[in-house]
């Protein structure tokens, strides 16, 4: 079974429509027959895929350092435990061919970047896909511009990150 990484937020606090697009990735992610690897919490955007995925019956799997032992969602497929953070991320991505960012904050930033240089160092093999709902990611794409300007990232390395604003056109991509 081909599998993605979902990175996304924990936070109950953020505006419904980032939740509501996880919930229509993630049907046609398992209508594709996908299966999903994401941080597996209970709360926020996490909660919500979970919740999608067992009411639609996909595979996904959760993985949690043990610190958060407690705050994974019960519904999950599997769940993999890891000891640091790093090795989560690690396990996250291993046999997975896309790596997707949903809208969240620092932690989903920082799985996004460090992967966008694993694959510029040829470490990963999988796609980066940052779903740019209503323009969330619009900043980051200007940092990236900015980069490219000042000469500090190659064109071609900024664009190993797609923004598609639609899950249509997310799915396009991994056709």
């Amino acid at each position: 079974m081909k599998q993605v990484t979902v990175y996304c937020s924990s936070s109950s606090k953020i505006d419904p429509k980032y939740n509501a697009a996880a919930r229509e990735l993630v049907r046609a992610l398992h209508a594709l027959g996908y299966g999903i690897v994401s941080g597996g919490g209970a709360r926020g955007t996490m909660g919500a895929i979970t919740d999608e995925s067992v009411r639609v019956g996909g595979q996904h799997i959760a993985v949690l350092p043990r610190f958060m032992d407690g705050l994974e969602n019960t519904e999950i497929t599997r769940v993999i435990w890891t000891d640091t953070m790093s090795t989560r991320k690690e396990f996250m991505r291993a046999d997975t061919c896309a790596a997707i960012a949903l809208p969240g904050g620092i932690g989903t930033m920082d799985e996004l970047i460090e992967t966008l240089v694993l694959v510029k160092l040829k470490r990963y093999n999988g796609q980066v896909i940052a779903l740019n709902i209503d323009g969330y990611y619009e900043p980051l794409k200007a940092l990236l511009d900015h980069y490219v300007k000042h000469n500090m990232m190659e064109p071609e390395d900024r664009d190993l990150m797609k923004f598609p604003t639609t899950v249509d056109e997310l799915i396009a991509l991994l056709k």
